[in-house]
């Protein structure tokens, strides 16, 4: 089974390229983030014809998750819960749902929040959904099932995961507690995918449309696939598909594609 995860930077913008993707490599499941849409407004029937059925969870103008697959999706989840009942969240930033293949399988597409400025609210945010996330993944883990937690987590885990490290010392992405809190929800007992698969330096999934980050190379790792050990097991690879990043007007970030052999 392959498993994608793609920030697209606005579906409807880049249809046509993500359309030409999904027909070249035919995951059997993918998690969509910044779709930037309504539910409405996804392009449901264009991907209905590629044979996907899909879940959306989506936002005007901003944020907006969706999920693709093969298989049936049941148990649909849209929204991250909260600690406490009496919260809200008005940013779509979290899809969930069973995948009905053979062996079921438990899939997740996350956009977390990016939390810049630092010292600001948007970085407490950051770090209370974080906190939301953490306590969700403990509770699904203890299903003892098949899970993939996959989509832009707007972290960069490690030095190794970034070209420059020092011109993203003041960034949200790069900050000790994002990271402690990214590596607190790892040692739940979810494991990295490309870390376990491959692991080497300079797997970069996203570069910034300025200062030329692109042809530099100057990119960062922040689109992660985490999988329970019922998942874990059966990992037989990962491929960053960097091409799409050199195509016409492409999204940022490229697609992350596990293959698991379930």
């Amino acid at each position: 089974m392959r498993i994608a995860t793609w920030n697209v930077n606005s579906v409807n913008a880049r249809l046509e390229r993500v359309l030409e993707w999904f027909e070249s490599a035919a995951p059997d499941v993918a998690v969509l983030q910044e779709i930037k849409c309504l539910d409405e407004k996804f392009p449901t029937e264009a991907f209905e014809r590629l044979g996907y059925n899909v879940a959306v969870h989506g936002q005007k103008t901003y944020n907006g998750v969706a999920m693709l697959s093969k298989f049936p999706l049941e148990d649909v989840r849209r929204g991250l819960p909260f600690l406490h009942d009496d919260e809200v969240d008005e940013q779509a930033r979290y899809i969930e749902a069973v995948i009905a293949a053979p062996t079921p399988l438990r899939m997740v597409g996350i956009y977390l929040p990016n939390g810049n400025p630092i010292g600001t609210e948007k970085f407490a945010y950051k770090l209370a959904w974080m906190k939301r996330l953490h306590a969700h993944a403990q509770g699904l883990l203890a299903l003892e099932e098949p899970l993939v937690i996959a989509g832009d987590y707007n972290v960069i885990p490690e030095a190794e995961d970034v070209a420059n490290p020092e011109a993203w010392l003041g960034d949200a992405l790069f900050q000790p507690e994002s990271r402690a809190a990214f590596r607190a929800l790892k040692n739940l007992g979810f494991t990295d995918a490309y870390m376990q698969a491959d692991g080497a330096p300079g797997g970069y999934t996203f570069w910034d449309y300025q200062a030329g980050a692109w042809p530099r190379n100057l990119g960062i790792r922040i689109d992660h696939l985490l999988l329970s050990p019922q998942a874990a097991d059966h990992l037989a690879g990962v491929v960053i598909h960097r091409d799409e990043r050199d195509k016409e007007k492409p999204s940022d970030h490229v697609p992350v594609v596990a293959e698991l052999s379930l």
